[in-house]
């Protein structure tokens, strides 16, 4: 009896389910915007390609609208209190959703935002000075582990991608070193190269040449598969350190309470803008790998982004600079 009452339910309730996963109807008639931060970073480069993308496949002019300020709050805000009629999109990177880990924001990124797709994702490259007497990741555990609080690594801002991947490998690692705060990349970079510090986690897609010089000798990269941003190199999980991942991702969202219908459309097309050849060599001459998801897929990565860096945030005691 309930077995046959339950299938009647389920029955009952499928057309509604159905028509939810539709197209809305009309949509889209008119111009689109994708709100993002300011101009001349990997922001606004995704922001760009994805709106030249589905300008084309949609049918309709999509703009990108730069609006920097408050650690992200103006464009976040413009996006959280838009209509939810997917005219008014966000993309933005990981610091949407590890940004409030570490300071209050006038945003909830659960409560306020529907993500549509995980867009790209940008690996990191473990380096050290060529100096040091390490050639792997388990030879720069063992030198850390040898000599507590010697070896020092350098960042940018507090919080951002090169600090975190440092702090997650010293959680993993259970190694002390040191952070050396620099006013961003570029000068820790400097220092690294100058035998200042002794390691450090930047961008995959900036240290190449460094690397190819000999001014720096790479180790591994942050992401959970090998990546051609970094030819060559394992990951810092297959070196030593399993289930270590580190990556900056970046993310397409519309307001909360978007239809599933107008989710699902952007998602499908978001998928085939980043299956062009195009797309994908942009992406990649700027240091980025394009991924592509679900949005479930993109919903699950945030939630566990948010309980990995949650940990290492409270543990290590990081607060926004």
């Amino acid at each position: 009896m309930k077995l046959r009452w339950l299938a009647a339910l389920i029955c009952a309730a499928s057309p509604l389910a159905a028509a939810e996963d539709q197209p809305v109807q009309g949509y889209p008639n008119r111009l689109i915007r994708i709100v993002t931060a300011e101009p001349g970073g990997g922001n606004e480069l995704a922001a760009r390609l994805v709106a030249q993308g589905l300008t084309g496949l949609l049918g309709q002019q999509v703009i990108v609208e730069s609006r920097g300020g408050g650690s992200g709050a103006i464009s976040q805000q413009t996006v959280a209190k838009a209509p939810a009629d997917g005219y008014t999109l966000l993309l933005y990177s990981s610091s949407l959703w590890v940004l409030p880990l570490m300071k209050e924001v006038p945003w909830d990124t659960f409560r306020d935002f529907a993500p549509v797709i995980l867009v790209a994702s940008a690996p990191n490259v473990l380096v050290v000075h060529p100096a040091l007497p390490a050639r792997s990741v388990r030879e720069l555990i063992a030198l850390a582990k040898g000599s507590p609080g010697k070896l020092d690594y350098a960042t940018g801002a507090s919080g951002a991608a090169a600090h975190l991947s440092a702090e997650l490998f010293k959680s993993m690692a259970r190694v002390d070193i040191v952070r050396i705060a620099y006013k961003g990349t570029g000068p820790g970079l400097n220092a690294l190269m100058g035998g200042e510090v002794q390691l450090m986690f930047p961008a995959a897609g900036g240290v190449g040449a460094h690397v190819r010089s000999g001014r720096l000798r790479a180790l591994a990269v942050t992401s959970a598969r090998p990546t051609e941003l970094a030819p060559g190199l394992p990951t810092m999980a297959s070196a030593g350190l399993a289930g270590y991942e580190a990556v900056s991702n970046y993310g397409l969202f519309a307001p909360a309470k978007t239809p599933a219908g107008i989710i699902n459309l952007l998602n499908l097309e978001t998928v085939r803008v980043l299956g062009s050849s195009l797309t994908k060599e942009r992406f990649f001459n700027a240091g980025v790998e394009t991924v592509g998801s679900t949005p479930e897929e993109f919903a699950a990565s945030i939630k566990a982004d948010v309980t990995r860096w949650g940990k290492v945030i409270r543990d290590a005691g990081i607060r926004e600079d």
